[in-house]
C-alpha cells in the first residue's frame, strides 16, 4: 500500500467531466444490442464490469466497437441473439450476470455463465426463481451460484412478479425477459429502486408503463418489443460528481462546473442535502438523455450549516454519506445523520471508518449505532493529520482526499490505490480543478 498526502489546494475552478454511470453503461450496451440498427454511445464507463457485458453481447452476435470517444453498437433485434460458442465470462460483474440471465431467459439459447472467485460466491437464486416461472431452466453450482448453465424458453410465459426484496437487478432481469415474451410481463415493487431500466427501455421505444397502485409501483412491459436504435450520452456518475461538489462547496473562492451529471431522482440525494445545508448549486442546461435527467452542475463556495438529515433520503445517496460527513465537518453547527445501518456492511464499516478518519483530521465526531453526529468547524479549515486508515475502501480514500484539500496541514491516507477501482482519473481531475 502506498500512502498519499492530500495538501491544501487553491479554489476549484473550470469545467470537468466525471466518469460515466456504470448502471447506465451496462444497459446502453444491452439495449443497443437488442435494437435493429446502429446505436452510438458516448461517455461509456470503460471499466472491467462494463467490458464484460460488451464481450458477452459480441459472443451472441452483436457488433460492438470503439470509434474514437464513441462506442458503436450494431444490434440484432429482440429475439435475434445467437447461441454463444463458449461460456460467457462475467468477471466480477453481478449486474452483467443477472441482467443477461434475464435477457436470455426468453431466447431459445443455451448459455454457460462463469465469473471470478468473488462473483462465484454470490447467490443467483433471486433471479433464477422468477425466470424459471417464465419457462427458463437453470443448472447452477451448489448454493445457486456460478458457474451456471441456463436454457432459455421461446416463447416464454408472461408473469406478474412481486419483488420479495428491493432489487433493481431482479426487477431488470424480469423486464428484460419480458422484451421477447408475448403478452404483458409485470413487476410489482413495494419499495422503489433505481429506475434506469424503465427509463432507458422507453428511450429505445419499448411499450412500458409505470403506475402507482395501492402505494406500490407496478411496471408492465408489452412483448415482444421492437427496439429502435438510440444515441446515448451516458450521464456522469452522481456518486463520482459528489466528491467535487463537496470540495467546491468547502474550498473558498471555488467556482466549478461539473458537466453532464445524471440527476435521476433515485440517485441525486447528495445534491438535495447539500442545498439544504446552504450549498450554491445551479443546474445548467437541464435536459433528458436516453430517458435520464441530466444537467451541468455549477457549484460555488458557500458557507454550509449543520442540519438533521432526513433518514428517508438515505436510499438516494447511501454511497455519498462519507463525503457528506466531510461537508458536515466544515459546516456551522451540528449535523445529525440516522438510519444508516447499511453503511456498516459496505466495502468497509463506513460509519466507524469515517468517524475515525475525521477525528484524525481534526473534526469533532460522535459515532452512534446508525449514524454520525458531527460538530462543524464553522468553515475554519480542519487541522489535518494522518495516517488515515482507508480499509481499502475507495469512498473513504476519496472523501478524505477532499478533507485534505480543505485542511491546514493536509491529510495523509494509508493507500490511494483503491481509488482506481471506481474513479481511475480522480487524482488527475482533482489536480486539474485545483490548479
Amino acid at each position: 500500500m502506498t500512502a498519499h498526502r492530500f495538501m491544501p489546494a487553491g479554489p476549484l475552478t473550470g469545467r470537468i467531466r466525471v466518469p460515466g454511470d456504470k448502471s447506465i453503461s451496462h444497459r446502453a450496451l444491452m439495449f443497443g444490442a437488442l435494437a435493429v440498427g446502429r446505436s452510438r454511445i458516448k461517455g461509456l464507463l470503460e471499466g472491467e464490469d462494463v467490458l464484460a457485458t460488451a464481450a458477452a453481447l459480441r459472443a451472441m452476435g452483436a457488433t460492438i466497437a470503439r470509434d474514437g470517444d464513441e462506442w458503436i453498437v450494431d444490434g440484432v433485434g429482440v429475439g435475434g441473439l445467437l447461441q454463444p460458442s463458449q461460456a460467457l465470462d462475467m468477471g466480477n460483474s453481478g449486474t452483467s450476470t443477472r441482467l443477461l440471465m434475464g435477457l436470455l431467459a426468453s431466447h431459445g439459447i443455451t448459455a454457460a455463465f462463469t465469473g471470478d472467485a468473488s462473483l462465484s460466491q454470490r447467490p443467483m437464486g433471486r433471479v433464477i426463481d422468477p425466470l424459471s416461472t417464465m419457462g427458463a431452466s437453470f443448472t447452477p453450482s451448489p448454493g445457486g451460484t456460478l458457474p451456471l448453465m441456463m436454457e432459455g424458453m421461446q416463447p416464454a410465459v408472461p408473469i406478474s412478479y412481486r419483488l420479495p426484496v428491493a432489487s433493481a437487478q431482479v426487477k431488470s432481469a424480469v423486464l428484460l425477459a419480458g422484451l421477447n415474451t408475448p403478452g404483458i410481463t409485470s413487476v410489482i415493487e413495494p419499495v422503489p429502486t433505481r429506475d434506469h431500466t424503465e427509463r432507458m427501455l422507453r428511450g429505445f421505444g419499448a411499450e412500458l408503463t409505470v403506475e402507482e397502485e395501492n402505494g406500490e409501483r407496478v411496471i408492465r412491459i408489452h412483448g415482444p418489443a421492437d427496439l429502435k436504435p438510440c444515441d446515448i450520452d451516458v450521464p456522469g456518475d452522481p456518486s463520482s460528481a459528489a466528491f467535487f461538489a463537496v470540495a467546491a462547496s468547502i474550498v473558498p473562492e471555488s467556482d466549478l462546473v461539473i458537466e453532464n451529471v445524471g440527476l435521476n431522482p433515485t440517485r441525486d440525494g447528495i445534491f438535495r442535502v447539500l442545498e439544504q445545508m446552504g450549498a450554491a448549486i445551479e443546474r445548467l442546461d437541464q435536459r433528458e438523455v436516453g430517458g435520464e435527467p441530466v444537467a451541468d452542475l455549477r457549484i460555488r463556495h458557500a458557507p454550509l450549516n449543520g442540519i438533521e438529515v432526513d433518514p428517508g433520503i438515505a436510499p438516494s445517496m447511501i454511497d455519498e454519506f462519507p463525503v457528506l460527513f466531510v461537508a458536515a465537518a466544515l459546516a456551522k453547527g451540528t449535523t445529525v445523520t440516522r438510519g444508516l445501518e447499511e453503511l456498516r456492511v459496505k466495502e468497509s464499516d463506513r460509519l466507524a471508518a469515517m468517524a475515525s478518519a475525521l477525528r484524525v483530521a481534526g473534526a469533532r465526531v460522535e459515532e452512534n449505532e446508525d449514524g454520525l453526529t458531527i460538530e462543524g468547524s464553522g468553515g475554519t479549515p480542519l487541522a489535518g493529520g494522518g495516517i488515515v486508515a482507508t480499509h481499502l475502501d475507495h469512498r473513504i480514500a476519496m472523501s478524505m482526499a477532499v478533507a485534505g484539500i480543505a485542511s491546514e496541514a493536509g491529510v495523509e491516507i494509508d493507500s490511494a490505490e483503491p481509488i482506481a477501482t471506481s474513479f481511475p482519473n480522480f487524482l488527475d481531475l482533482l489536480a486539474e480543478a485545483a490548479s
